[in-house]
């Protein structure tokens, strides 16, 4: 095990995938020379070479669309969108294209794509640059859905992105890169897409996350640990495949539960989590589920607003106690 951030662990898993798979290129707007916005593509140019590491022109749909042809014809190729907020550019090619291609022609062609891309707000960049939409990709079959929470996650689930058949949508959230953690050495360390981890333990309550709130929820289960409640807090660690046989299982002891999201609430992941709870868990329900999101307004750019807007540890802590 090694101590390393986040992004020294994306960097980590894709020298390692390109260095055990030839058919691995990365490719997106200044990966090569420049190493990456967040430095997770520093050094590969130096060592794989122009053929396999390229910069692209400023154009989503230019980048998306020639990694979809790329891998629709042997390479694996890893395309890095700056921002989600940009991936809306590329929607047709990743929705209409990478999704469906797999089934529209049979089984004949795979599409094994992964776009690799940053989400969420707290760098005070505003509405347009700030927004948590991975739910909206999560929707199209076809189209894996992969946020990491932790540095080990990181790595382990983005090598086994590289190495599916399917297109992956694998979003980092944009504040987390110098979040660090124990990540395994070993080269062979992958862990599987669409399934949950539970990453604290607890009695009264269930609290399910993904990607930066799981760590506002574990600093809130600390917190609610001082007045003798204990959380069980479970990370979804893929939207799609949407893995909630450890909610159900949580939920069977806990009887209530808290779904927490950096999106907004109408239409989110907390939605999709509470009806899967009352249609799978009915019998166990001690009290509403209760969802913690995004205040339902445009990001706003001043700090203090953008702060009073996103969900924090207090917020969690306040609907824990309110479902009890």
């Amino acid at each position: 095990m090694a101590g390393l951030s986040i992004s020294k662990a994306i960097a980590q898993a894709l020298a390692a995938e390109m260095e055990r798979d030839s058919n691995v290129v990365v490719l997106g707007e200044e990966v090569a020379a420049f190493g990456g916005t967040y430095g997770a593509t520093s050094g590969l140019l130096d060592r794989f070479g122009g053929e396999r590491v390229r910069d692209t022109p400023i154009s989503e749909g230019v980048i998306v669309g020639a990694a979809v042809g790329a891998a629709m014809n042997g390479l694996r190729p890893v395309a890095e969108i700056m921002g989600i907020n940009f991936a809306f550019l590329a929607m047709d090619m990743i929705v209409n294209h990478a999704a469906k291609v797999h089934s529209m022609f049979g089984g004949q062609f795979r599409c094994p794509l992964v776009v690799r891309t940053t989400s969420g707000g707290g760098r005070q960049l505003a509405a347009t640059h700030s927004q948590t939409v991975e739910h909206l990709f999560a929707h199209f079959p076809g189209l894996k859905v992969v946020a990491p929470a932790t540095a080990a996650d990181a790595k382990g689930l983005l090598k086994s992105a590289i190495r599916t058949d399917d297109p992956v949508m694998f979003v980092e959230q944009a504040t987390m890169y110098s979040q660090r953690g124990e990540v395994p050495d070993d080269p062979d360390f992958l862990i599987p897409l669409g399934k949950s981890d539970v990453k604290r333990r607890g009695r009264h309550v269930t609290v399910v996350a993904y990607s930066k709130m799981v760590d506002i929820s574990l600093k809130a289960a600390g917190e609610l640990a001082k007045d003798g409640i204990e959380c069980e807090v479970v990370d979804l660690r893929s939207l799609r495949p949407l893995d909630l046989d450890p909610v159900f299982e949580s939920f069977k002891q806990t009887n209530r539960c808290v779904v927490v999201e950096e999106s907004w609430r109408t239409y989110g992941v907390g939605s999709e989590v509470a009806a899967r709870i009352y249609e799978e868990c009915f019998d166990y329900v001690d009290a509403p589920v209760k969802r913690v999101a995004q205040k339902e307004v445009p990001l706003p750019y001043a700090g203090n607003l953008e702060r009073a807007a996103l969900p924090q540890v207090e917020d969690v802590v306040a609907a824990v106690k309110s479902v009890l």
